[in-house]
């Protein structure tokens, strides 16, 4: 059962190609509203908390700060309506989801970037 499903997965769900990032990467994700007939494009920046699942139900979450209000928003990356992804640093954290991170405010909720070569 689980072979025809990941068969019918690769065949008929479209995937689009989006650049590499774990839990601790700072990422813009930029994805389409439609708002009655009209259509516009948001951005979400922030840490990514998690990445979840594999193949079509791979799901991500980004959180950031609004004011002093923590927003975090679960992205499925199948979703028709994300347009790209962007990462804009790449951060080192020992653990592949970073709930502790809820918890730290001021200079504790920094996370150090990782330099690549």
């Amino acid at each position: 059962m689980e072979s025809l499903i990941k068969f019918v997965q690769d065949e008929f769900v479209t995937r689009k190609e989006f650049p590499e990032y774990s839990a601790g990467d700072t990422i813009t994700v930029y994805y389409e509203i439609k708002e009655g007939a009209k259509t516009r494009t948001q951005f979400f920046r922030g840490v990514v908390i998690q990445v979840k699942g594999t193949g079509s139900s791979k799901t991500f979450t980004i959180r950031k700060m609004s004011g002093t209000v923590g927003v975090e928003r679960i992205f499925p990356v199948n979703l028709p309506a994300l347009q790209k992804i962007e990462v804009n640093k790449r951060g080192a954290v020992r653990r592949a989801r970073i709930y502790y991170f809820r918890g730290l405010t001021g200079k504790k909720a920094r996370i150090k970037e990782l330099r690549r070569k």
